[in-house]
């Protein structure tokens, strides 16, 4: 089981069993809806996700909900009907243990920042470097 809630607390959730998968998406929806150059999910059935608190529910496409915290703009849930039935992708950036589900794959790479393959290689500090 997985544990995990939204920035303020207002919603909390966990997770039964193991998810399909945990990826880093790069789509342009994903980047344009968190704000983030990719976001992580891991994709569970959704009779193993219990939800505790009201999220938000945004449609941003024809199959797609997009669910966040009303309170405080955390993004949470993505369901999309077409691709995967039944199913709820959570973001792991949320997760209480972040160790928890690690990013097994890339998804949607084909629209990934340009600079996104060089990224790793930038100068990295613990804190924010000196300026």
């Amino acid at each position: 089981m997985v544990t995990g809630r939204c920035r303020c607390g207002a919603i909390h959730y966990e997770a039964q069993g193991e998810p399909a998968y945990s990826a880093l998406c790069h789509c342009s929806d994903c980047r344009k809806s968190t704000g983030a150059h990719m976001v992580g999910w891991a994709l569970f059935p959704e009779n193993m996700v219990m939800v505790r608190g009201k999220p938000v529910t945004y449609q941003s496409s024809k199959n797609v909900m997009r669910q966040f915290c009303g309170t405080c703009g955390t993004s949470l849930f993505y369901r999309n009907s077409e691709v995967f039935p039944g199913m709820v992708d959570i973001q792991t950036a949320t997760l209480d243990d972040q160790a928890a589900l690690p990013p097994a794959i890339h998804v949607q790479y084909a629209e990934a920042a340009p600079w996104m393959a060089a990224a790793h290689e930038l100068p990295k500090f613990d804190r924010y470097p000196e300026v």
